[in-house]
């Protein structure tokens, strides 16, 4: 039973960095700052960092929040049917490899991968500040970040604390959290490398997809376990091992 989140937490930080590359959310970040912040879109480049900073955070910690509800309910929901773990592995190791290639088909079916237009509603939800507009993102934007946010909530529905599936959600919440605060306080140079990534666009969904795929087939095998423990070794050796007591 895979009880760590040592190798997890990369993947569940992996997934929330595609889910803020993907071409529904990459985009729309500059209108996501401008509605979050109240800075227009003009001025965005030229606003200081202390201007936009606090609302940035208010923002992400608002979806953050959301997004690790989200992930106490899945370990929760899997501690229930602890009784059936090998049977709540195998489904959660399926719905993963699932989400992995829906990233991957993306690249053949364009419209799996189109564009999520809710500017009004982000202009709306801004208009209630950065708390309520992160609430907005986290709700109205699930169809779009569906299957990494899935994936991810049913890796945290095999651990076996409400700690630890929240944990995981909170690293991948911290994939989408960081990149967008790093635009936040240096537009120009963000917006500058959101032109090249968006080049790169199918690099990365692959990319995405195959860590997707990779993990559910370790779960299926219960070769994460195993690999689990040996990262947990490696950061017992560095003294860097912040999971032991969780």
């Amino acid at each position: 039973m895979d009880c760590d989140p040592g190798v997890g937490v990369l993947t569940a930080f992996a997934a929330g960095l595609v889910s803020f590359l993907s071409p529904c959310v990459l985009p729309l970040v500059p209108g996501y700052l401008s509605a979050v912040t109240g800075v227009a879109y003009s001025e965005l480049e030229t606003a200081g960092w202390r201007r936009v900073l606090v609302p940035s955070l208010l923002f992400v910690g608002s979806f953050s929040a959301i997004f690790i509800l989200l992930g106490l309910t899945a370990t929760a929901v899997g501690s229930a049917l602890n009784d059936n773990r090998q049977t709540l592995d195998r489904i959660a190791a399926a719905v993963i490899v699932a989400m992995g290639l829906l990233f991957v088909a993306q690249l053949f079916l364009p419209r799996l991968n189109r564009e999520w237009r809710f500017d009004a509603l982000m202009e709306r939800a801004g208009s209630g500040g950065p708390v309520v507009a992160g609430g907005a993102f986290a709700f109205a934007w699930t169809p779009c970040i569906g299957p990494a946010l899935s994936a991810i909530l049913a890796a945290a529905s095999t651990t076996c604390s409400a700690a630890q599936g929240g944990g995981l959600l909170a690293v991948y919440s911290a994939g989408l959290a960081i990149p967008f605060l790093l635009t936040a306080i240096a537009f120009a140079r963000m917006t500058t490398a959101f032109t090249v990534i968006k080049r790169h666009y199918a690099a990365i969904m692959a990319t995405g997809g195959v860590i997707l795929i990779v993990m559910g087939v370790l779960i299926w095998t219960g070769e994460l376990y195993r690999l689990n423990i040996e990262a947990q070794q490696v950061l017992d050796d560095l003294n860097l091992n912040f999971f032991q007591d969780v």
